[in-house]
């Protein structure tokens, strides 16, 4: 598999990358966050996702998308970013059409994503650092199901138009059977739904499940069955942050780089300086490594391969390090002004973390390959 993108994906970036810049750069985002804005995104911008078939990236040609693989998407959530533009194409585009995929609930689901109407949020962890435990439980209720129990950090979750729920229907705590996933409306009766601002101007959302009753329609796929497409999910999400932490890390890379070329001290340009030179070049060989690893891991996502949970895992821990270390050199090379809100590269340093730590940070996605070779 070549680790480049072909013609046909280096158009997508070059349409996406234009795009993006014009909608939705930092500035959009520094002004939803001035305004305190409750949803934390752009409805409109959402709608001019879907009029040009982005959120359809996934969704088969037949079913009325592009048909499309994760390299294509990965273009296109390197320039959301680059450019740290709020948007829910990762949760809803990506990770929600990815577990609905050849379900039921796709019929359902699919049309409102499509059309920029429908908005997902993923209802997965139920503690800090990502712990693989599900104890949210769904017992039969009638002819469904009664869900009670709680979620957190679910982004976007308080306005949402479709909750994807794992829930536990067997077993118990961290057994990997016995769960099953859930398409839950969020107008759900009895559920609860709290908003939290996170550092990087995002919301996300604390779920109450207090007796929540579904129908069977709602499983996606079938009951005791969900750690699939529950895996599914969380393989589209991971490289999806990963690649989203590509852009990050250039973003502010970029910055950077300009910065260093046109700030001078005592007559000559900072970035002249053989010191930070060799930051700087130790900062592009890290990026440029952590890029390949994302490529890898979503070719073999499209290519359906056996290996692809190990790269993806790859994928996030190494993009995390490397784009971790981008926002840090950032700030410090910057020096003073580096740490000012009037400065956009706060922004990327904030990001960075939050999706850093999201569906696993690098020590959890280190453990995950330590433990798969038998450590």
């Amino acid at each position: 598999m070549p680790l480049y993108l072909d013609d046909d994906q280096t158009a997508l970036q070059d349409t996406i990358r234009d795009f993006i810049a014009d909608a939705a750069p930092v500035s959009h985002l520094r002004a939803l966050r001035d305004a305190d804005d409750p949803a934390g995104f752009s409805r409109d911008l959402w709608k001019r996702f879907a009029d040009m078939g982005f959120t359809g990236i996934l969704i088969d040609e037949p079913a009325g998308g592009l048909g499309l693989g994760h390299v294509e998407a990965g273009v296109v959530l390197e320039e959301i970013g680059r450019n740290l533009s709020p948007s829910p194409f990762l949760t809803t585009a990506v990770a929600a059409v990815e577990a609905l995929r050849g379900s039921a609930q796709s019929d359902r689901w699919f049309p409102g994503i499509l059309a920029g109407d429908t908005v997902a949020a993923l209802a997965i962890d139920e503690a800090a650092k990502h712990r693989d435990r599900i104890e949210l439980s769904a017992v039969r209720s009638g002819n469904g199901f009664r869900l009670t129990g709680a979620k957190r950090f679910v982004v976007q979750g308080h306005v949402a138009d479709l909750l994807i729920v794992a829930a536990r229907t067997g077993g118990s705590g961290a057994d990997r059977d016995g769960i099953t996933l859930f398409a839950i409306p969020r107008d759900a009766v009895n559920l609860t739904i709290t908003p939290a601002r996170l550092a990087d101007s995002s919301v996300a959302a604390h779920l109450g499940f207090e007796g929540v009753d579904v129908d069977a329609d709602a499983v996606i796929g079938e009951v005791d069955a969900g750690r699939a497409p529950l895996d599914r999910l969380l393989r589209a999400a991971r490289t999806g942050a990963s690649a989203e932490l590509l852009g990050v890390g250039g973003g502010a890379m970029d910055i950077t780089m300009g910065y260093l070329k046109q700030r001078k001290q005592f007559g000559q340009a900072i970035g002249s300086y053989q010191a930070l030179q060799h930051r700087a070049a130790h900062l592009y060989s890290e990026m440029e490594v952590a890029r390949a690893a994302v490529l890898k891991a979503q070719q073999l996502l499209d290519a359906g391969s056996d290996r692809a949970d190990e790269a993806v895992s790859v994928a996030k821990a190494m993009s995390g390090v490397a784009t971790t270390l981008s926002v840090n050199e950032s700030v410090q090379m910057h020096g003073g002004i580096g740490m000012t809100d009037e400065y956009d590269i706060g922004f990327y340093m904030k990001r960075a973390r939050m999706l850093a730590e999201i569906w696993g940070d690098a020590n959890f996605h280190a453990d995950r390959l330590a433990i798969a070779a038998g450590y």
